[in-house]
């Protein structure tokens, strides 16, 4: 669609997708609304023009995401805290080991009030302090980059420890993003037939549930035959003759207009419909053979992630695009309680803004471009590697493999990284709170005890080299 505005004339199955998340195509029809950058399948329609430029619904999604980035403080870190009280507290001991030195120091009183203060600034050089976080961050990074799991920025390291709501897409994130067939039901029992009169007549189809049944056809290894008067009835199906009979393939609009009977499989394609799969009936010469289930399947490591994240605390909530049945169906399979379905990416960000007025800690995971306001208005963004490219720009962390066990792994990282840190920090601190009375003499009266400037030198490098030994340990941990 080159722009957004609406049908009035003609009609067509429209992939929307990148805006709704949707992984089934929607039909359009004369006055229907059409989204700019989304995908005509097949058929033609003329649409009229309603807004262009700035007022587009891509354009609106663009500046959401800019104003949700634009609104999020930075983080103040640790280390700046720790550095804006010790940096001033070093000065102050320098100035006052020189001075109780040059009043009431043995002689050459100037000559040990100079040195032992140049020993003091040395040793508490905040060296070590100021590696502690770029050296865990630079490992951490590494190890998360080895494993799939990319941080956009240290920000994301440090909050998504605390993350305590969880907020995923459907499509794409939770499943595949690719239809499949689920189920084949064949009033004769012959499912191998009804798959080939199904997958024969798809074949000339450009619809992307025609893909999943012809796709369906070459993985059960059966041949597909040529179609003659092949026709797609926009919004209701296919039809065509294959081999001498006449084959209807579509839902129940098209049955009706082919008078075709539905009792002997209605309640069962209903249980399909709940199961939340899209359900195709198939006629043979104006009689049911049949009827064909397509989903999107869930992947394989979504339910044991779900199990986790539950387990670990964290409130798990479904934010879809997907109509609610659909999105039901899969929450109840998963475990996952809370679904807020058919909303649109504006909403999705409202929903992130609510959750964050509770006073939540929110992590959004998601891939498609109606998905990045939310992504860049949560606390976290967590986007599929195999999504669209601005909800990967939108978010803090990104997941090559699109696995969603992928976030416990981030979660582990998160939590070890900032565990590291403090650990530096706390190198980094004890030598200072150990080596800095003593260069500043207070061993002397008692035991005669100096430290020069070349030992605190010594000492000031040990700090560091501890600090990168820990941050170092980050390497060999298990995620």
């Amino acid at each position: 669609m080159p722009i957004d505005g609406s049908v009035i004339e003609g009609g067509s199955s429209v992939d929307e997708s990148m805006v709704t998340g949707e992984s089934m195509p929607v039909e359009k029809q004369v006055g229907d609304r059409l989204i700019g950058a989304t995908v005509n399948g097949t058929g033609s329609m003329v649409m009229r023009t309603e807004r262009i430029g700035a007022g587009t619904l891509l354009a609106q999604i663009v500046r959401m995401v800019g104003e949700a980035q634009r609104s999020r403080a930075p983080i103040q870190k640790l280390a700046d805290v720790v550095a804006g009280y010790f940096v001033p507290a070093v000065i102050v001991a320098a100035v006052i080991t020189f001075g109780v030195w040059g009043a009431f120091g043995p002689a050459p009183r100037m000559a040990h009030a100079i040195v032992d203060a140049v020993a003091v600034l040395i040793i508490a050089c905040p060296c070590a302090l100021g590696l502690a976080t770029p050296m865990s961050i630079m490992v951490a990074t590494g190890k998360g980059a080895g494993f799939g799991v990319l941080f956009k920025n240290a920000e994301a390291i440090e909050v998504m420890r605390e993350v305590d709501t969880l907020v995923v897409d459907k499509t794409g994130t939770l499943t595949e993003g690719k239809p499949k067939v689920a189920a084949v039901v064949a009033v004769d029992g012959d499912e191998a037939a009804l798959v080939r009169f199904a997958a024969s007549l798809e074949q000339g189809s450009e619809h992307p549930l025609a893909a999943a049944i012809v796709d369906g056809a070459k993985t059960r290894g059966v041949a597909l035959a040529q179609v003659a008067e092949f026709a797609s009835v926009t919004g209701k199906g296919v039809t065509g003759t294959l081999e001498g009979r006449s084959v209807g393939l579509g839902n129940n609009k098209l049955m009706a207009d082919l008078h075709v009977v539905l009792d002997p499989l209605a309640t069962q394609a209903e249980a399909m419909r709940t199961d939340g799969q899209t359900v195709m009936f198939v006629a043979v010469d104006g009689k049911l053979a049949g009827i064909i289930g397509v989903a999107d399947p869930i992947k394989e490591t979504t339910a044991v992630a779900i199990r986790a994240f539950r387990a670990d605390g964290i409130r798990v909530v479904m934010l879809t695009g997907d109509a609610r049945t659909t999105a039901s169906a899969v929450a109840k399979k998963l475990g996952i309680d809370e679904v807020v379905a058919e909303v649109l990416p504006d909403q999705k960000a409202e929903t992130i803004k609510r959750l964050q007025g509770e006073g939540r800690i929110v992590a959004m995971a998601g891939d498609g471009v109606n998905d990045a306001p939310a992504l860049a208005q949560a606390q976290v963004g967590i986007a599929m590697g195999t999504g669209a490219d601005v909800a990967m720009k939108s978010a803090g962390i990104t997941l090559v493999k699109g696995d969603l066990e992928g976030i416990a792994r981030a979660r582990r990282l998160s939590r070890a990284t900032i565990r590291n840190i403090e650990q530096g920090l706390f190198f980094a601190f004890i030598y200072n709170v150990l080596g800095v009375p003593i260069a500043a003499g207070v061993l002397y009266p008692a035991f005669g005890i100096l430290l020069s400037p070349m030992l605190a030198a010594a000492a000031m490098s040990l700090s560091s080299v501890s600090v990168i030994g820990n941050a170092l340990r980050l390497r060999r941990m298990k995620l």
